[in-house]
């Protein structure tokens, strides 16, 4: 049960800060966000059998696809988190360090170079847009912060999950 409620406090709140990194990026530096109502598309055309849309804004909408897109986002950021704890135990988790968060934030960019941006027309990290370059740049930067997510949500769970 620790262990769930682990990986739920430290992939959620590991999310809400890359959300939140996403939003300064965009009203700072004028980088637009990822959409996840796209990615509710995508994931809401898999049991219809489609894997890969050239492109995906160019494929029909799902309905609740908005809803999708953010709830895998904060499910597959839980899922990392318990990777984190199955490699790393629960000990980390109570006195956390940021070099195996860091590690598996940036471990988790093969899941978006591998999968979703080809499955949703992209290519293979990202080789299908304007400019793979920069594209996969800020996939990394956005996992590393991810990872930064990871060790703070871990720092500021500990207290509470931990004292028993």
């Amino acid at each position: 049960m620790q262990y769930s409620i682990h990986a739920l406090l430290i992939g959620a709140g590991a999310t809400l800060v890359m959300d939140l990194w996403s939003i300064a990026r965009a009203r700072l530096l004028h980088v637009p966000s990822m959409s996840y109502g796209l990615v509710g598309r995508w994931l809401g055309w898999l049991p219809r059998g489609r894997f890969r849309h050239t492109p995906i804004a160019a494929s029909p909408p799902v309905r609740g696809e908005l809803l999708i897109g953010w709830t895998a986002h904060y499910a597959i950021g839980v899922t990392f988190a318990a990777a984190l704890l199955a490699i790393f135990g629960r000990a980390w988790a109570c006195s956390p360090t940021p070099g195996p968060a860091l590690l598996v934030g940036i471990v988790t960019v093969t899941a978006p170079f591998l999968v979703m941006q080809p499955g949703m027309g992209a290519g293979i990290a990202a080789s299908r847009t304007p400019k793979p370059a920069a594209a996969r740049l800020n996939s990394l930067l956005t996992h590393a912060i991810f990872g930064l997510g990871l060790y703070l949500a871990a720092l500021a769970t500990s207290p509470l999950l931990c004292s028993a």
